[in-house]
């Protein structure tokens, strides 16, 4: 695991240091109180995002220390206490959190982490926590919508020169990665989370040789069992596609290789590669693969199939690992409850003119209701945290956006969507593997109905509501109206 330093520590809006000390200042520095991370919008008008970043978060609690240096600069500042610099200088996180695992499917308004801890605690957590998981689930949701456009084929994620910094770069590959890509470009991400490393060639490696033979010769030569060779530096189906296909007949064939390939990084892909694909068969390379890149996403990857283009696999970069065409999750944390020292829950609710702006109060749980038979997913049902869905008997359940919307479920299966992650500060979540993730988000996706998956207009998904939450809700904004 990568673990994050102490540089990291001031990585931070400045307010949460104002108000943190000013908890401490006010007396209530102590208070325990709850705080929710949801988005409000899926990106790209989707149905569904993909859960990720919560491994980069658990790994920032675990390790967030002050250094005197730290301290010193917040001194600086000349708005701080000496008694919460003191409390600073020896921060650890005592407190509990609930979060989605990474790759679970998820919808907005729903908590995707629950915070409970001292009031100074929760609040230094929220801009890192934000960072985590608005950056990896943004990434993850873009990667999975490539991944379903590609319909199976391969994808490889190569967008690490366009990253949006260098955490971003190596992060998102990760978070692509377990939402289905088959490999990175990202040779740290490989190393650190065993997300494949991918690539062969640029077209520097072309252009330095005198001519395009010797280059698709030379590197044959040295990588005779990962040959897939750039097409496109002069002329695609001219030069590069019959340099290729001589190459791979004088030194691949004679040492019994036919697994080879090619890609085209530019032009009119589609035309080209129906083109490609005569030339390499009646060559008899009809096991050479072709790949394309060239600033492709969900929508051209779509297109090319429906034209027929005959693609094997996909390279996607900067539109993936920037979330080009949606490049902000968007996700909040809000003050949901408060706690005596009985143990006494309080919601607290905030409430705006923006009618989507509106928070829900309490701390919650979450359930995934599935239909038996077919094991799809029916709805999500947000609960109070003392609630437990009992599948064994019909549940009423309703829009809480049209309360007269109302259906009763039966024959279904209920599952809590969260895990408790850290109680008391300590790690309490056996964190999966990569792979693991990875697998999990597969059978989540699966679990959706087509209807869901759908680029536009998807079928909106039901996040309900229990009777017992809606009617705090509502009295709650009754009592601020």
């Amino acid at each position: 695991m990568f673990n994050v330093n102490d540089k990291f520590a001031l990585l931070n809006d400045f307010y949460e240091y104002t108000m943190a000390n000013g908890f401490r200042e006010a007396g209530i520095g102590d208070k325990i109180v709850y705080f929710d991370m949801f988005f409000r919008t899926v990106p790209d008008g989707g149905g569904f995002a993909i859960a990720c970043g919560l491994n980069e978060l658990i790994d920032y609690i675990q390790n967030l220390r002050f250094s005197d240096d730290d301290i010193e600069y917040l001194r600086s500042k000349n708005c701080f206490s000496e008694d919460w610099l003191e409390y600073m200088r020896n921060f650890r996180f005592t407190g509990d959190i609930w979060a989605v695992p990474e790759g679970t499917v998820v919808f907005k308004n729903e908590p995707l982490v629950t915070v409970r801890a001292r009031s100074e605690e929760a609040q230094i957590l929220e801009t890192f926590l934000l960072l985590c998981m608005n950056h990896q689930t943004l990434i993850a949701t873009k990667a999975n919508r490539i991944v379903r456009a590609a319909e199976g084929r391969p994808v490889m994620e190569f967008g690490a020169r366009r990253a949006q910094g260098a955490s971003a770069a190596y992060l998102g590959a990760r978070a692509a990665y377990i939402a289905g890509v088959a490999g990175t470009s990202c040779t740290l991400t490989d190393k650190l989370y065993g997300a494949p490393a991918l690539g062969t060639m640029a077209h520097s490696w072309v252009q330095i040789f005198d001519d395009e033979y010797t280059a698709f010769k030379t590197y044959c030569e040295l990588y005779p069992n990962n040959a897939t060779l750039l097409v496109d530096t002069y002329n695609t189906l001219k030069s590069g596609v019959p340099n290729a296909i001589k190459v791979f007949k004088e030194v691949l064939w004679p040492q019994g290789i036919h697994k080879c390939g090619v890609r085209i990084d530019s032009g009119d892909l589609s035309y080209l590669t129906k083109k490609t694909r005569e030339m390499l068969d009646e060559a008899g390379l009809q096991e050479c693969k072709i790949v394309v890149s060239n600033s492709l996403d969900e929508y051209l990857i779509r297109d090319l199939i429906r034209q027929g283009g005959c693609v094997d696999s996909f390279g996607v970069g900067e539109r993936l690992i920037t979330a080009k065409s949606d490049p902000v999750l968007g996700g909040v944390y809000k003050l949901v409850a408060t706690e005596d020292e009985n143990g006494n829950i309080t919601p607290k609710i905030k409430v705006s003119e923006n009618v989507e702006k509106i928070t829900t109060p309490h701390f919650k749980k979450i359930y995934r209701l599935y239909e038996r038979k077919t094991g799809k997913a029916i709805a999500d049902l947000i609960t109070l945290h003392d609630e437990t869905v009992d599948d064994t008997q019909p549940l009423e359940i309703f829009d809480p956006n049209a309360v007269w919307k109302r259906k009763v479920v039966e024959d279904f299966t209920a599952r809590e969507l969260r895990v408790q992650v850290f109680k008391d500060g300590e790690l309490v979540y056996k964190v999966p593997t990569v792979e693991e993730s990875r697998a999990y988000c597969v059978r989540e996706v699966d679990s959706l109905w087509d209807e869901v998956k759908r680029f536009e207009h998807p079928h909106g998904y039901y996040v309900d509501l229990s009777q017992r939450l809606y009617d705090i809700k509502n009295t709650l904004l009754m009592e601020n109206r």
